[in-house]
């Protein structure tokens, strides 16, 4: 990740809290599985002990990608939210001028997104048409089955 990442102050939070349980308890699960591991014998054919060290590597990823994350997070207030066109925390309401289908989508940051809630990040195809869009104007969306035209509707927080 690069650039900046914004982001809630529930989420930075969430984020926070996630960071210190992989630095403490993750790494301590993950440090005892090794140990059992060489504790089974020849290291060069012990296939369980190959698992946790690929398990470590995995989870010392996962650790460094969530504090450049946390290190690029800059905190969205809802009160200093523009709502006179589509932002990130905006929530708006579409119709797709093809099907007339009408949805609301809150943009919010990758670390966020989350379809069943119907947020969707401010780098996907739909998030990036919408941003800077006022109501009443048409965003045309390039997607693989071709251009999809939406309307906004209405903005909102």
């Amino acid at each position: 990740m690069s650039g900046i990442n914004y982001v809630t102050k529930e989420t930075l939070d969430q984020m926070r809290e996630e960071l210190n349980f992989l630095k403490t308890k993750g790494r301590a699960e993950i440090a005892r599985a090794i140990a059992e591991a060489r504790e089974k014998g020849d290291l060069k054919e012990n296939a369980e002990y190959d698992a946790a060290k690929e398990a470590q590597g995995l989870h010392e990823a996962k650790l460094a990608t969530l504090e450049n994350a946390i290190a690029t997070a800059r905190v969205v207030e809802a009160d200093s939210i523009d709502t006179s066109k589509v932002s990130i925390l905006c929530k708006v309401t579409i119709t797709n001028v093809g099907t007339k289908k009408t949805v609301t989508y809150q943009l919010v940051s990758e670390k966020e997104a989350d379809l069943k809630a119907n947020k969707i990040s401010v780098t996907s195809p739909i998030g990036k048409g919408l941003l800077g869009k006022v109501v009443g104007e048409v965003a045309e969306i390039s997607t693989p089955n071709g251009i999809i035209k939406f309307k906004v509707d209405n903005i909102t927080i």
